[in-house]
């Protein structure tokens, strides 16, 4: 991504008029005016704008009528058109839009021009007009105070195309979670049962939270993570739980995260030991049966360890798959740097690659970031000293391949192994 995205301001005016004008005729016409979207832009109506290098490269707008928004127009410099810069201005428009409790979110295009496929790949639906498209954004009133009071929210919808390598996770969970979820009616006319429940399990950082998110979002469902130090803070553990899942069941549709689940279902011991986890353990085997009545929810688990749950809690009657998340292969870390690196031609990627082996989502995400801040250091100090010919912006090779000198890989061989047996012993897809 070579652009940052900000709220429009009074001094984008200029520039955000010109994109506007000069590409009606590049296939991103609108039904609005010229006269309309500067008019939304002087009222304050909602507005983000693109800039690469200081220099507005895109913006999108909108404007609010009680509960509708109407997206009046996103406009892309011609050079930056098909890098996925519109799918980007549409998602922080969204992000505002849903802020300011916007109900439906429209589109009207006056043909069917390139925008038109884009639009059905966020979430619109295309409505019998000329192209008149919407997005219907839920949960107003009660139900978004409770949302709100549970700490849930929505999730941009872009989570999910975002997920970077770990394709054979990505479509193993696609394949079998997401699908039945969002086509229920043609799931149910071959036989298949959507999920109610699902375990992610593997080492520790390697995507098993965004996984749960990224799902969230493909589906458009609100996203609750239940944190067990949260509850445990309330006293009582085991009625904090019941008292979370009462709240929960309000909601017409949901997918419920529990990250570090073993600290609420461990091995159960005999006898149970006062004050032990026995109570909670029994708690939540209970609650699961009456959350999976519920035909738009899911509960998502994630465990590093799933060998110490309780057996009864991981059994098919309360979770339909438990699905091993591994660190990413050769080819899974190739896309990950990809993505970190902007795709730069003078980075090589098959040296970051072979040097961070063992490394995981997590671990490549911290030397991206400890790599970019070095370049950003380097760039500082070159302009203080009146540096002549600047150098390319960005981390180097070697900038990268240092950062990952720095760093200790999250997962060990000796996990790797154990891993590998929890595979065979416990994996259900």
């Amino acid at each position: 991504m070579n652009w940052l995205i900000h709220d429009y301001r009074e001094s984008d005016l200029a520039a955000v008029v010109h994109l506007i004008d000069t590409t009606a005729e590049l296939g991103q016409e609108s039904v609005f005016s010229l006269a309309e979207c500067i008019g939304a832009l002087t009222s304050r109506q909602p507005a983000v704008v693109a800039v690469h290098q200081g220099v507005p490269i895109g913006a999108a707008l909108a404007c609010v009528a009680g509960e509708r928004a109407w997206v009046m127009r996103i406009a892309i410099s011609s050079a930056w058109r098909g890098r996925g810069l519109a799918s980007a201005l549409l998602v922080e428009l969204e992000r505002r839009l849903v802020a300011a409790r916007v109900g439906r979110i429209a589109y009207v295009l006056p043909e069917e021009d390139l925008l038109g496929e884009g639009l059905l790949n966020a979430g619109y639906t295309r409505r019998p007009a000329v192209a008149y498209f919407e997005k219907v954004e839920p949960l107003h009133g009660p139900s978004a105070n409770l949302l709100e009071d549970l700490g849930g929210r929505f999730l941009p919808s872009d989570l999910w195309a975002k997920v970077a390598g770990m394709e054979a996770e990505k479509d193993l969970i696609e394949r079998r979670v997401v699908l039945p979820l969002a086509q229920p009616e043609r799931a149910a006319r071959h036989g298949v049962r959507p999920p109610r429940a699902v375990a992610l399990f593997g080492p520790p950082g390697t995507g098993k939270t965004t996984f749960a998110r990224g799902i969230a979002s493909k589906l458009g469902w609100p996203f609750v993570e239940l944190l067990p130090s949260r509850l445990a803070d309330e006293g009582n553990l085991a009625a904090a739980l019941r008292d979370a899942f009462a709240r929960i069941a309000e909601l017409e549709r949901v997918l419920v995260f529990i990250d570090e689940v073993e600290e609420i279902a461990p091995v159960r011991t005999e006898p149970a030991q006062p004050g032990g986890m026995h109570g909670v353990t029994n708690e939540l085997l209970k609650l699961i049966p009456g959350f999976r009545e519920g035909d738009e929810r899911l509960l998502v688990c994630a465990t590093n360890s799933i060998r110490s749950l309780d057996p009864a809690f991981l059994r098919p009657g309360r979770f339909d798959y438990l699905i091993p998340i591994g660190t990413p292969d050769t080819a899974a870390r190739a896309a990950i740097w990809a993505r970190y690196t902007d795709g730069r031609a003078d980075v090589d990627v098959a040296r970051l690659v072979e040097a961070s082996e063992l490394f995981t989502p997590a671990d490549i995400e911290h030397a991206a970031r400890i790599a970019a801040q070095a370049a950003f250091e380097r760039d500082l100090a070159e302009i203080g000293a009146g540096a002549g010919d600047p150098r390319a912006l960005g981390a180097s090779t070697e900038d990268y391949l240092a950062a990952i000198g720095q760093c200790r890989p999250t997962v060990t061989p000796a996990m790797i192994d154990q891993f590998d047996a929890d595979i065979t012993a416990h994996a259900r897809f």
